[in-house]
């Protein structure tokens, strides 16, 4: 990843979607708030954390098991079958501040990947962010990420006609003062996606933590 794309996501690790998440509307997540001072995985999430209660950390040159890396092509299409989520992808870059745009407030809610991380299926971790709610519009695309459990099945469709299947490892909830930034962008030795968005309670118009879903490639890409 580049200085610049480093620097975008240490900056939007405090701001990450708390304008894009904010409005009225229903999923406001609060059964995933109970760990998000603490780091640990969200509620009903099964995935093993390390003694810090962060993910466990990844070799930089993979493992014996991991899937074998495709090359870069776009996400145009996100499917999460245990939540029902079926999406275009849109793109996205910075905004003026430097920090990772968010995806529009609209009714047809989008997931957006950032075109700054690596593509799904490429070597190292790939960033897609949705909303939990849209306003007047009600739920976001990502208004159940927080339910997701280990071993649940993420596939990206991409722009050259393959999709990269994805296996959920880790899924937290932060309170988004204590982003992990580097959990979230560092360098790791193969393919891996995150979808982030925001949970836990809400005052007004915020909510106070993101929840941030960590996944690999599963060996049956393609």
């Amino acid at each position: 990843m580049t200085p610049l794309s480093r620097r975008a996501f240490a900056t939007a690790g405090l701001s990450l979607l708390v304008a894009g998440c904010a409005g009225q509307g229903a999923g406001q997540q609060d059964t995933a708030a109970s760990s998000s001072r603490t780091g640990g995985t969200a509620a009903g999430a099964e995935s093993p954390v390390g003694a810090d209660g962060m993910p466990p950390r990844r070799s930089r040159s993979g493992s014996a098991d991991s899937a074998r890396a495709l090359g870069r092509s776009v996400p145009v299409r996100l499917e999460i079958p245990a939540i029902g989520v079926d999406t275009p992808v849109m793109r996205l870059g910075l905004a003026a501040d430097g920090t990772v745009q968010v995806p529009p407030v609209t009714a047809d809610d989008r997931a957006g990947w950032y075109r700054h991380s690596p593509t799904p299926g490429q070597v190292g971790p790939s960033v897609i962010l949705g909303h939990v709610t849209v306003g007047a519009h009600g739920d976001g695309v990502f208004r159940d990420l927080a339910r997701l459990h280990r071993g649940d099945r993420i596939v990206a469709r991409r722009e050259d006609g393959s999709s990269a299947r994805f296996a959920v490892t880790v899924v937290r909830t932060v309170a988004k003062a204590d982003f992990p930034a580097d959990d979230v962008y560092g360098d790791v030795g193969r393919p891996e996606l995150r979808l982030i968005t925001c949970g836990g309670p809400r005052s007004g118009d915020e909510y106070r933590d993101n929840v941030i879903v960590f996944a690999a490639l599963s060996p049956t890409t393609p």
